[in-house]
């Protein structure tokens, strides 16, 4: 029996992460006429908080190995807080850049945190499930946090949308301290990240995962062009609501099937993927065929950053935080690497990047069986 209050309390810890991450997308026409910068600038609100995710999950975490998990969690929380408040009061885009930073940094050390948190928190056998539950903050943040967010934003103002995130925190910390159990640091033999990164499988893992994230955003950042080239300005919102929906549901399938075919599951949620972003570019702007790719590509992302994350447990161990860190940065990197490339390829033609995109998501395959051993998620020591 998984321990639901307590993974909860991690999901809901995630869906804030997210949430701060990608919001002011959401909110950016708003945010821009009220800061008085362009909304380029604002954009970078985005760009900035991935980069120093990328750049800052391996030397904090590494940081911070020794600091008990509990302790660092609830820290981790203050810090979002914080953050989130001082947004929503700020009226200087320089300190609201500043503090995107910090914020970044702390959703960095967050992702390390509560992939092994939770495995650690799951009984034998199901520690997939758990890092499921735990990571399904990620899609109900695009599904239903992003719209609510954006949505409050319109109807009042834009920094109601960050004084709820900084609200939400307070239960929050009561929950963590009531329902989650404290889980001690290894102070004698923590895992480096340089050790990890020389563990039969990880490099291989780190180049899926770079890959994958890379391909997935030089299309994603842009779908509101590629669909404007196939005449479907008109299916954006329909077309991310779709997604967004379908990630729940490709989470929980990853999450049933990843203890025990974890190859399988990268396998097809690469794939997949692949396949969504490339029925998408050949749509021709035909609604049904276009939500159907949405569909399909939400199904198959769903739960590829869980999944890569499981796999990390599984060869490094779900005690490895500084590891999970390697794969957060890889990630976060080709999200900021993703949005450069495809803006590149923009002027060439929209019609180009989604065959780009399904390339480079497509070129893992070749490299997966140097990445799971055969051993099962479930069998890795706790």
């Amino acid at each position: 029996m998984l321990p639901f209050r307590a993974l909860l309390a991690l999901t809901t810890t995630v869906f804030l992460g997210c949430l701060a991450e990608v919001l002011p997308a959401g909110l950016l026409l708003n945010m821009s006429e009220d800061l008085g910068v362009s909304q380029a600038a604002t954009g970078q609100l985005v760009t900035v908080y991935a980069i120093t995710t990328a750049l800052t999950a391996i030397p904090l975490t590494t940081a911070t190995l020794r600091v008990p998990r509990k302790v660092l969690l609830l820290a981790l929380i203050i810090g979002f807080l914080g953050t989130n408040l001082l947004i929503a009061v700020s009226s200087s885009y320089p300190l609201i850049l500043a503090t995107r930073v910090v914020s970044g940094a702390l959703t960095g050390v967050m992702w390390s945190l509560v992939a092994g948190y939770a495995m650690r928190l799951a009984p034998p056998g199901l520690t997939g499930r758990a890092l499921a539950v735990a990571m399904s903050g990620t899609p109900i943040g695009f599904a239903l946090g992003v719209p609510a967010g954006t949505a409050l934003g319109e109807l009042a103002d834009w920094r109601w949308a960050f004084a709820a995130m900084a609200l939400i925190t307070v239960p929050l910390l009561a929950w963590v301290l009531a329902a989650v159990p404290a889980v001690l640091a290894d102070p004698t033999r923590p895992t480096r990240p340089l050790t990890a990164s020389r563990l039969p499988g990880m490099r291989a893992l780190l180049a899926t995962v770079a890959l994958f994230s890379l391909g997935h955003n030089v299309a994603y950042t842009y779908i509101g062009p590629i669909l404007a080239g196939l005449d479907a300005a008109g299916m954006l919102g329909a077309a991310l609501l779709v997604f967004g929906c379908a990630t729940v549901g490709g989470l929980l399938a990853v999450g049933t099937a990843l203890d025990g075919h974890p190859r399988a599951v990268l396998t097809c949620c690469t794939g997949l993927t692949a396949a969504a972003v490339v029925l998408m570019g050949l749509s021709d702007g035909i609604h049904g065929v276009v939500l159907a790719a949405a569909c399909l590509w939400g199904l198959a992302f769903g739960g590829a950053p869980t999944a890569f994350q499981a796999v990390t447990a599984l060869i490094a161990g779900p005690t490895a935080d500084a590891a999970q860190s390697l794969t957060i940065a890889a990630w976060n990197g080709a999200v900021a690497g993703g949005a450069l490339i495809g803006g590149l390829l923009l002027p060439l033609g929209t019609g180009l990047l989604p065959w780009c995109a399904a390339v480079m998501i497509l070129l893992p395959l070749l490299i997966s069986r140097q990445v799971v051993p055969s051993a099962p998620a479930s069998q890795v020591s706790r």
